[in-house]
């Protein structure tokens, strides 16, 4: 997977701010496997926007091919044009999907230099040109990302809600969407998959830095029967064989059959993994899918009425609210009293005791761990917010060097695309200059440009400098102080004050400003 370039003639949203962008996305010619591209720039200046309709224009592209697994079209009002690349079996095919009025989706194959070949929506062979996952990730509540994949997980708990109770004509299985949200509410989805079906490396590489070293233990909770419902939550054939696979692999566990309530107990050891492995062989991200699955029938513990709220909001392009969390009660899924064994021998860690960081480093290199398959395309918003200076200067090399069942991504093994926004230089200096955007607003439009320098290996002063405008690189109340400085000429201020900056540029200039003025004083 590989973006090449997009055009956006009308968002239908964000304002009208992205109306009329043109974007090349890598602007090298050199074959990747796998690519990472850096947004920057002030905030309001439209990254998570950009973010946000890339997932729409993917959604409407599968509502349009496979709408068996991307039910909504969430914008069919964005008319676009999106040309990127797919590999298959070592073979490379170039897309050309468009939207330009109300006719809908067209998709074309690049057959020669400039020359497209139209796809038919009957042609099976269609379906291979939708990338197989974009997957979405916001560390906080950025609802201008998350829009287009809750109301993807929307429509299917509602279609997994009609299958049970028979109101559908076809009785197949409920199929998977190809949005995917991961944020703070799928965390231990994202953490227990890896940790019960990784390898030993990966689950050290999760892991590394924290006070964890295993998991240890955790607890699952499934109840059908929610507060304030006149009827219990009825399941498909498919996530009914989910909740007796994970009775099966239970420790132990109790069943409340009035309240339709299950509470499993697992106890995490080498016979545990071996029986989580036997019935979800294919590995971590199927185990998560299931799981995952099950919880997004959660949407179903929320009031009717704020459900029907959303779907007018939805198709009226309103977005100033959004799906709620349920609380623990309302959930049709949860874990509870996840533990880890910890470093210090004979003691537990409970992971609501690990950090902010700690949770989004398992997080991100989590989704990352199980999603290995080619053509996937991840949007991240500043998905390193809450690591730590050298969690982030090891970002980068960290993600390029995760082990999955498809070898590391640095080794070339793994054909994807990703996008992150970001803040941090620590980031950027490990991104070539032709895989890095700055974005800022011009004339009530979006304005993109490249770096002027090479930011690769670059420092993080020239980097601030050059991507943020930052110069000197040091805050705001410290720089007012050097700059009166440097307009005083009081010696005896100037020395008294000088105590209070720390080691720069900056404070070197106020100490030569000194000198001069000590020479001109002493009439040297």
């Amino acid at each position: 997977m590989k973006l090449i370039s997009l055009r956006v003639f009308e968002a239908a949203t964000c304002g009208g701010l992205l109306d009329g962008l043109e974007l090349d996305f890598h602007a090298d010619d050199a074959e990747r496997a796998f690519s990472a591209m850096c947004l920057v720039g002030p905030n309001g200046s439209g990254k998570s926007q950009l973010l946000q309709v890339l997932a729409e224009v993917f959604q409407s592209i599968a509502a349009t091919v496979v709408s068996e697994e991307e039910r909504k079209d969430g914008n069919p009002d964005l008319r676009f044009e999106i040309i990127y690349q797919l590999q298959s079996d070592g073979a490379q095919t170039i897309v050309r999907a468009s939207r330009r009025d109300a006719r809908g989706v067209v998709l074309e194959r690049e057959i020669g230099e400039d020359e497209w070949e139209p796809s038919g929506l009957d042609d099976p062979s269609t379906r291979s040109l939708v990338p197989s996952r974009i997957v979405g990730y916001t560390s906080g509540g950025n609802e201008t990302l998350s829009l287009p994949f809750l109301l993807s997980r929307f429509h299917y708990a509602e279609a997994v809600y009609k299958e049970a109770l028979g109101k559908q004509d076809d009785e197949s299985k409920v199929e998977d969407t190809r949005l995917l949200l991961i944020d703070y509410g799928t965390h231990l989805e994202v953490l227990v998959s890896n940790l019960l079906l990784g390898d030993a490396p990966l689950r050290e590489a999760l892991l590394t830095d924290s006070p964890a070293e295993d998991l240890h233990s955790f607890r699952c909770v499934v109840q059908l029967s929610l507060p304030g419902s006149s009827r219990p939550v009825a399941l498909t054939d498919e996530l009914q064989n989910y909740l007796d696979r994970l009775r099966q692999c239970a420790t132990c566990y109790e069943h409340d059959a009035k309240r339709q309530r299950w509470v499993f107990d697992f106890f995490v050891d080498d016979a545990m993994r071996q029986a989580f492995a036997t019935l979800w062989p294919e590995g971590a991200f199927s185990l998560y899918t299931s799981v995952h699955k099950l919880a997004m029938l959660n949407d179903l513990g929320i009031s009717k009425s704020i459900r029907e709220a959303f779907k007018r909001e939805t198709k009226e392009r309103r977005f100033h609210s959004t799906l709620p969390e349920p609380p623990d009660e309302n959930k049709v899924f949860r874990f509870e009293r996840v533990l880890f064994r910890s470093r210090d021998q004979g003691k537990t860690v409970d992971y609501v005791s690990l950090s902010d960081g700690e949770h989004q480093f398992v997080q991100v290199m989590g989704i990352f761990a199980m999603l290995a398959d080619p053509n996937v395309l991840f949007l991240l918003d500043e998905p390193e917010s809450h690591f730590n200076p050298k969690w982030r200067v090891d970002f980068v090399k960290n993600l390029l060097e995760l082990p999955t069942t498809r070898g590391r991504r640095s080794e070339g093994a793994i054909h994807q695309d990703c996008l992150l926004t970001t803040h941090a230089p620590f980031v950027i200096s490990d991104t070539s200059r032709d895989s890095v955007l700055i974005f800022d607003k011009h004339e009530g439009r979006i304005r993109v440009t490249r770096p002027r320098i090479e930011t690769f290996g670059s420092t993080f002063d020239a980097i601030l400098a050059d991507c943020f405008a930052v110069q000197p690189p040091i805050s705001q109340l410290s720089r007012d102080l050097i700059e009166e400085l440097l307009a005083s000429r009081d010696v005896a201020d100037i020395e008294e004050r000088m105590g209070q900056l720390g080691s720069s540029v900056d404070r070197a200039l106020v100490a030569d400003h000194l000198r001069q003025l000590e020479r001109e004083r002493g009439g040297g």
